[in-house]
């Protein structure tokens, strides 16, 4: 069945950054000016908050984001990873996962069905097939329409099993988390077409040059980066995956400290298929910043530096990325 999806036209945007405070205080800062020349571009929010174990507090915290980028024009938000909660412990962890049907992403579909906005679920804690069994689940992206209903889930193929000792990371993701098992197609949103990822993914180069030759415009990576690999890695990570493949690039992160034992990076980013960065929120709070999408502009850097038709695929290199399709 063919989908159509209108592109919602509204006033231009470079880059503008809202903290939660400010919107409390309906004090609207902003880190660039906005200009108004009469673009019919879309406009896509990124978000990025501070999860702890408390659901409801999570819910609350994205459901103002949410409710302040549509006000201010956007017609698709994008929440990190781990939006629903972030756990103490594994045990905790477990037990506060959902299925899809469950009362988060309920909750979710209403609140984007009422108003009238496309949401990106960055990684919810999703039960996996045969929970009652094995009690795992899967990281799992999950895209929500103007109508709240569910048009995709791609779940987590690249599962973040780290030890930095020097750094003082301790990860492994593996221990409790399902590896999702495939690639999805590309997307077609209000904002153009949409390759879903999730945090580590944004290492494997692979799976963006896969998304992209399925068409993708934007790529996707909601992601809850430590404050040792945020730091060496991520900007230079998100720009390098927008620069080879020439697309859009939305990252929203996690940030500040959730517990105890775990401090996220920050620094939500959406960089232009040219490498610039066009929306930034900082490393120390809530917030959302909001972009203008010009797929115009991806279409010039692709005219222009026509690096996919440079590309000596079958004479250089290996094919190996076919597997994931």
């Amino acid at each position: 069945m063919l989908l159509y999806i209108s592109r919602c036209c509204f006033r231009k945007v470079h880059s503008t950054t809202f903290h939660l405070k400010d919107i409390q205080k309906s004090v609207l800062r902003m880190s660039s000016s906005l200009m108004t020349t009469g673009s019919c571009n879309p406009i896509a929010a990124v978000c990025q908050v501070t999860s702890t174990a408390d659901k409801n507090v999570n819910f609350s915290l994205c459901q103002q984001l949410v409710q302040q980028a549509q006000k201010d024009g956007a017609c698709m938000v994008f929440l990190p990873e781990a939006f629903d909660y972030i756990g103490t412990n594994r045990e905790e962890t477990l037990q506060l996962s959902e299925t899809l049907e469950g009362d988060t992403i309920q909750r979710y579909s209403q609140m984007a069905r009422d108003l009238g906005i496309w949401v990106s679920l960055g990684g919810f804690h999703e039960r996996g097939h045969a929970w009652e069994t094995d009690r795992r689940i899967y990281n799992s992206h999950v895209i929500i329409s103007s109508e709240g209903t569910i048009m995709a889930v791609y779940r987590k193929c690249h599962l973040f099993d780290v030890e930095l000792p020097e750094k003082k990371v301790s990860l492994r993701e593996s221990a409790f988390t399902i590896p999702g098992p495939k690639i999805l197609e590309p997307l077609e949103t209000p904002i153009g077409k949409l390759g879903l990822a999730i945090c580590y993914d944004v290492r494997f180069p692979e799976l963006s040059l896969a998304l992209m030759r399925q068409g993708a415009e934007i790529l996707t990576y909601p992601s809850a980066f430590t404050l040792a690999t945020g730091t060496a890695h991520w900007e230079v990570l998100l720009r390098a995956r927008a620069i080879e493949t020439q697309t859009f690039v939305i990252a929203a992160a996690q940030v500040g400290r959730h517990n105890s034992s775990r401090t996220s990076y920050g620094h939500s980013l959406i960089v232009d298929p040219w490498g610039d960065i066009i929306g930034r929120c900082g490393g120390d709070k809530p917030g959302f910043a909001l972009a203008e999408i010009d797929l115009n502009k991806l279409r010039r850097v692709r005219t222009d530096m026509p690096v996919q038709k440079h590309r000596r695929e079958n004479e250089l290199y290996s094919n190996d990325w076919k597997q994931y399709l």
